[in-house]
């Protein structure tokens, strides 16, 4: 080889080499913080935010809280605060907070918390340095005693973020677990054992996406993986807080690397099951906000050949800023060729989606076919090979004890309001009813809310579908399996029966039943195994049984303060499965007419019994007694009374209109004129307020920002608009209800999954329900969807099942989205 073309090429390696390496130390760059305008420490890929969320205040610790860790576009850290345990769990002794002060000038923020059994009060204080942050921990007085080698700053770190990666601890190597080994903390029984113990850990060291670093000079770092006592534990990186010392008794330096330039990949927001050609197809891009670049969006249709064909192609639309990023919208509504088709702006690209007149057909099929019948608590319920869960709770219930908080907002008064005495086992409320959630518990306000949104599809839309078996006497459900009934009036039953056996063996509605115990609340797997299905005798020993009783102290309590709310609620939901449960079971439906005209009229005669906790009590009283007067008036052909008090309550009503609409407008046509003047009245100024509401997002919809994520809010609005489209439509346009479909589907912030499991082509594979431990999902099941953590950062994480606000299933929302469902399809049939 030429002696001059040899150097040329030796030369040419050195350069790619140093361009290589000089590369790869630009995407490795420490991160340098400034604090902003919203009151956290920002860089371009890098956010720490302090103390902008709080504990949530219902469930204590639902991980937003303290210092947070957003690298690189994901919140991968939080939880950043002093604790009493190296892996805390969800019950576990929070602190009350203070104040928190932030000083702009000095770049520091500063949260003052409290300890009020150990009259221990602390700050936790960070400072912007050059690269990354300090965090303190500050104490005006030596630590209690009785917190010495107890309290310590944790900052816990999102498993799934670092699976399959390493970490250093001072220098010693070791490899993140992806599942859990070693013993649990078990209080002053057991202490955990460390992965890692040093002054300086490097969390996926190499890895510019998820490097962070953390060294503590005094008080040394010990890493511990809390998926060992619980499976929704972190990853915690912890420091003791040195005893005898008061000031300044802790601090880290906390920093992470960042590529140069950090951009977040861009977001199509969009149906991933698909539009029908006759309606508004607006995709919302979501963009960085420091992205400036000036991108085409495409609609590309995949041809049966394989090949792809550019439809439409053109500069989306700008939108604005909403929270941390910038939008834009690609209209594509004069598209309506059936077909399967692909978004692409820039490099990123959509999962195929459909469009299609029938798009929609079967959309509520899954939360019918299987999520619905999964929930079903009492029966076996069985899919082709596999058991989803044995009949459950056959042993159900006791009376819970008086003046007793339990952990799960559940309360019981200072008497039982029932012939039972605490501990005594109550007859009969061993059936029906669905799991409330991803626990177990009967929370009677979703059992009339899920009867309810049934019965208003059944009665609105009449869908005749069935797939599945449902056999009392054998008390097994076969899914897939028809059986000659229709499903929907199976799953009305189901839950009617749970409803109406509180007022057989009690005589008036009750907050619910669930496990006494934590130990038990936790439990994940077959709901079978929860319980030996005996009723309890105290008598027996604790391995004693006779087959139908045993000394097993595993009966689930029913709690029984009784609560004018839910009696309404309970009225209504009786009432309107009387109507639709004639013809299917008419003994039945004849009971619950029979018993929501005696508990109405109980109700007529007294003042109304108030007993508040948590949200297990009923919903507002107002709501609760229109409700169950609506139903009252239709199943009465119109009985003055009822509709004396439906229109005396309106104006209680306005506040919530788009919530009551659904009720609202079944008891119109029995309004007289003036009263309906009200009502289109109140419809108009809705309307009115409606459209300067879609101009807060580019999505149209209203985005709660509770601690539980809001597609609850998404559903009943939608379902609210189509009530109000047929009745008003001069008021209200079909999109009006296509949006918040359309948002459910992928059509939202963070991500363009869709939030109905098996419902497009990518949707929620892994959530919030029983299943969760096995990173999973149910079919049909619909998740919360996209948590606002504050101030500004939208949140559902895929990865991870348990967020519950981001990712629970709860079983009244899918009897939500059947009705919108069926809404939007027959929409769609009129287009």
């Amino acid at each position: 080889m030429n002696v001059l073309l040899i150097k040329i090429l030796k030369l040419t390696s050195s350069l790619l080499l140093a361009m290589l390496l000089l590369t790869q130390q630009t995407l490795a760059a420490p991160a340098q913080l400034t604090l902003n305008n919203q009151e956290y420490f920002e860089s371009q890929g890098f956010d720490v935010l302090v103390f902008n969320n709080w504990y949530n205040g219902l469930f204590d610790d639902s991980k937003i809280s303290g210092v947070e860790v957003i690298h690189h576009g994901e919140r991968r850290a939080t939880n950043g605060d002093v604790r009493l345990n190296a892996t805390p769990e969800q019950w576990d002794a929070i602190p009350v907070f203070i104040e928190r002060k932030v000083d702009r000038a000095a770049g520091v923020i500063e949260a003052f918390a409290h300890y009020p059994k150990f009259n221990f009060s602390y700050s936790v204080r960070v400072q912007t340095l050059k690269n990354g942050v300090h965090i303190s921990v500050n104490i005006p007085k030596p630590l209690p005693q009785a917190l010495v080698g107890k309290a310590g700053f944790n900052l816990e770190f999102l498993p799934a973020s670092y699976f399959e990666q390493a970490y250093l601890m001072d220098g010693a190597p070791g490899l993140f677990p992806l599942y859990p080994s070693g013993p649990k903390e078990q209080n002053n029984l057991q202490s955990p054992q460390t992965m890692a113990r040093g002054h300086k850990l490097v969390l996926a060291p190499g890895n510019s996406d998820y490097q962070i670093s953390i060294e503590s000079k005094d008080a040394p770092l010990e890493l511990f993986d809390g998926r060992s006592k619980a499976q929704n534990g972190w990853f915690v990186v912890r420091s003791l807080l040195p005893a005898e010392k008061q000031g300044k008794v802790l601090q880290w330096t906390l920093n992470a690397n960042v590529q140069k330039n950090w951009l977040r990949k861009p977001v199509i927001g969009h149906s991933q099951l698909g539009y029908h050609p006759a309606q508004k197809k607006v995709a919302v891009i979501e963009l960085d906000k420091r992205d400036t670049r000036k991108q085409s969006a495409s609609l590309v249709r995949v041809m049966d050949n394989g090949t792809n064909k550019v439809v439409l192609k053109s500069r989306p639309k700008q939108w604005g800023r909403y929270k941390r990023y910038n939008y834009q919208e690609f209209d594509f509504s004069g598209i309506s060729e059936p077909g399967i088709y692909h978004l692409q702006y820039g490099k990123t690209k959509t999962a195929p989606f459909i469009i299609d007149k029938q798009v929609f057909k079967k959309a509520w099929h899954p939360s019918l076919d299987v999520f619905l019948p999964v929930q079903m608590d009492h029966v076996l319920v069985n899919e082709a090979y596999r058991v989803w869960h044995g009949a459950s709770h056959l042993d159900d219930a006791l009376q819970a004890p008086v003046n007793h908080t339990h952990f799960d907002l559940y309360a019981q008064g200072p008497t039982t309001d029932t012939p039972y005495k605490p501990g005594e086992h109550i007859p009969g409320l061993n059936i029906g009813g669905w799991y409330d959630a991803g626990d177990y518990d009967i929370r009677t306000q979703t059992q009339y809310q899920t009867v309810l949104a049934l019965v208003d599809a059944w009665e609105t839309f009449r869908p005749q579908r069935d797939v599945t078996l449902v056999d009392y006497t054998k008390k097994a459900v076969d899914l897939h399996v028809p059986d000659g009934k229709v499903d929907i009036l199976q799953q009305i039953e189901h839950g009617t029966l749970a409803l109406i056996a509180q007022h057989r063996a009690l005589g008036h509605a009750i907050p619910g039943i669930i496990v006494p115990k934590i130990t038990e609340y936790t439990h994940l797997g077959d709901g079978l195994t929860m319980t030996d299905n005996q009723v309890y005798n105290p008598t027996m020993k604790a391995e004693e049984s006779n087959g139908l009783e045993s000394g097993k102290f595993d009966d689930r309590w029913a709690f029984t303060s009784e609560s004018s709310k839910l009696n309404y609620g309970s009225i209504a939901a009786l009432a309107a499965a009387s109507r639709a449960l004639k013809g299917h079971n008419d003994e039945l439906a004849q009971e619950c007419w029979q018993t929501a005209q005696q508990a109405w009229q109980k109700e007529k005669t007294r003042d109304p019994v108030v007993f508040n906790h948590g949200n297990t009590t009923g919903g507002a009283i107002e709501i609760e007694r229109f409700n169950a007067a609506v139903e009252m008036l239709i199943s009465s052909n119109g009985k003055p009374e009822f509709l004396m008090v439906v229109q005396h309550s309106l104006i209680d009503i306005e506040k919530r209109f788009v919530f009551t609409a659904n009720k609202l407008l079944k008891a119109f046509p029995y309004m007289d004129k003036s009263h309906q003047q009200k009502v289109r009245a109140m419809a108009q100024r809705y309307a009115e307020t409606l459209r300067k509401n879609h101009q807060q997002n580019p999505y149209g919809v209203t985005i709660t920002e509770g601690g539980w994520a809001g597609n609850g809010t998404i559903l009943l609005t939608a379902s609210g608009h189509y009530a109000l489209h047929r009745a008003f439509p001069d008021l209200f346009h079909r999109e009006d209800v296509f949006r918040g479909m359309n948002y459910l589907l992928g059509n939202h912030p963070y991500s363009d999954i869709s939030f109905v499991s098996n419902l497009g082509a990518q949707s929620k594979k892994v959530a919030y329900g029983m299943n969760r431990a096995d990173f999973s999902f149910i079919s049909g099941g619909v998740v919360p969807g996209v948590l606002m953590v504050k101030p500004d950062f939208p949140e559902n994480k895929e990865n991870w099942p348990f967020f519950w606000g981001e990712n629970e299933y709860v079983v009244n929302v899918g009897a939500y989205f059947i009705f919108l469902a069926l809404a939007v399809q027959d929409l769609a049939e009129d287009a």
